[in-house]
């Protein structure tokens, strides 16, 4: 029997059931490769398309369930092609939950890779001599890993690592491919990624929890009964990784790591059944107010950054805040001098310079008395100052952006980390952001942190503590005596009181 007297055997409506299935195929991959073409920023140009790949991903994931006898019979279905399109549902969950910063689509984009591991869909890729199809396999496991970090599962991390470990074994000894080396360095990240985060401790049953940076009913302290603040909402947040030399995964520092869950609420337990008949639409968005918008930056080139400001910028709403995070190598000015008072005159933080070329070379500085072209100054946020904008600046060369003129008289607050480490106000600016409870939260956790290092014995330098642009009433907050006696409390407590000076600090 020929090959079309064969296709001429097959029922007219299973053969229906393979073309369409086919179209569907096709159509949800048209669509998911056009995702890498949707512009990162701006909240409205890309919703459209990601409504339409959801929709095209629904119907083909119900198509398979339906019909997956006549698929597996007539088109010859593989287990490790239902993996595919659901580790495809997944990323697309992932990337609408970084578009939008709702934490209900990371435990969607979970409850996808989970599924295809408890179902196996591709335990058969390692008996097919095809290592395109175990990279397949590797990425899963890669993406799967960055989910479980952000869901701060840490103990299913440590099995995933594991298993990934194996998969790149034997996937090396099988194959001679050019990207052994790529893989073992993504193993080795993500070790020092689970080794640095997250902090754990020993709760009242002696089991062991992780800490969540994220916001928690009940978390945040209320505001005193009476206590007249500005009724500002952080709308959208800025975060920037452009350390030298800090543990990351899948371009994601250990800094941001922390800085975006500081700025989401604790996901609620959702009920998902694992892969349901339905997909969550993307419009189907939780009661509670949305965790501000945030974008992502792994060592972005100037330019880059210039261009996610604006765009946040410009879309802030009214009576909202724009948060910009720096967590980057600290830019020193190449001249000291008296006559250094602009905000270009004390360096700032590094940006990327690799993609910052011209005629095929970067560009450098010509004299020592030019302004380094790839330093963030303090006055290159200056534009952005006309809407209310807290910064936080984690850098060697933070205190350069003390050198602030609020030049529009809209609130504006920054948080500076120390400059160094040991070897061995106005009030008003600050409440005018207390009234936002991720805000509030920053605030009172860069006190509590100001407090505690004042107290340690190691951190004597004046240079070892965070600073704040415009200065913190110090009696008040960081040198407070009622603060004071609870940061002691808490050492005596964990056993730590030997760190910490004992007695107030007029003393010394």
């Amino acid at each position: 029997m020929t090959g079309a007297d064969a296709e001429d055997d097959i029922p007219l409506n299973e053969r229906k059931t393979v073309t369409d299935f086919c179209y569907l195929l096709d159509k949800s991959k048209q669509l998911f490769n056009g995702l890498r073409d949707l512009p990162q920023y701006g909240h409205k140009q890309w919703q459209s398309y990601f409504g339409r790949t959801f929709d095209v991903y629904t119907k083909l994931w119900k198509f398979q369930q339906q019909h997956r006898q006549i698929l597996d019979n007539r088109y010859g279905l593989k287990r490790w092609q239902i993996g595919e399109v659901a580790s495809k549902i997944g990323q697309l969950y992932y990337h609408y939950y970084l578009r939008t910063s709702e934490t209900s689509y990371l435990n969607e984009a979970f409850s996808f890779y989970s599924a295809i591991r408890q179902r196996s869909y591709y335990y058969q890729v390692n008996k097919e001599d095809r290592p395109e199809l175990v990279v397949k396999k590797l990425r899963y496991y890669a993406r799967y890993i960055v989910v479980c970090l952000l869901l701060n599962k840490m103990d299913l991390v440590k099995v995933l690592v594991k298993e990934l470990s194996e998969e790149i074994e034997d996937y090396t000894q099988r194959f001679n491919t050019e990207d052994q080396l790529e893989w073992n360095l993504v193993l080795q990240e993500v070790a020092s990624f689970v080794e640095a985060d997250p902090v754990v401790l020993l709760n009242d049953n002696n089991c062991v929890t992780v800490i969540s940076y994220r916001l928690q009913e009940g978390s945040v302290p209320p505001l005193e009964q009476g206590m007249v603040v500005g009724q500002l909402v952080l709308a959208d947040a800025l975060i920037i990784g452009n350390s030298n030399s800090q543990v990351k995964f899948s371009e994601l520092t250990i800094d941001m790591f922390r800085m975006l869950q500081a700025l989401e609420r604790e996901p609620g337990n959702l009920a998902v059944q694992t892969c349901k008949q339905g997909i969550l639409e993307p419009n189907e968005k939780p009661a509670k107010r949305e965790n501000p918008h945030k974008y992502l930056l792994y060592k972005p080139t100037f330019s880059q950054l210039f261009t996610f400001l604006s765009a946040s910028f410009k879309e802030l709403p009214a009576n909202s805040v724009l948060l910009v995070y720096l967590s980057a190598t600290g830019v020193f000015p190449a001249l000291n001098s008296e006559y250094e008072v602009g905000p270009y005159d004390f360096g700032g933080v590094l940006t990327n310079s690799n993609r910052d070329i011209v005629n095929g070379e970067v560009i450098q500085k010509r004299n020592q008395s030019q302004k380094d072209m790839h330093c963030l100054h303090p006055g290159d946020l200056l534009p952005f100052t006309r809407k209310p904008l807290f910064i936080i600046v984690d850098s060697t060369n933070s205190t350069a952006y003390k050198n602030f003129t609020n030049m529009f008289g809209q609130p504006l607050v920054c948080l500076l980390s120390p400059k160094v480490y040991p070897k061995s106000i106005q009030d008003q600016a600050f409440l005018q952001f207390f009234g936002d409870e991720f805000l509030r939260l920053l605030l009172i956790r860069f006190v509590f942190c100001s407090a505690t290092l004042r107290l340690h014995k190691v951190f004597r330098d004046s240079q070892s503590f965070p600073e704040s642009y415009p200065e913190l009433p110090k009696q008040d907050t960081v040198e407070s005596s009622v603060l004071q006696k609870h940061i002691l409390k808490m050492a005596a407590i964990l056993d730590v009181q030997n760190l910490f000076w004992d007695h107030s600090v007029e003393a010394y």
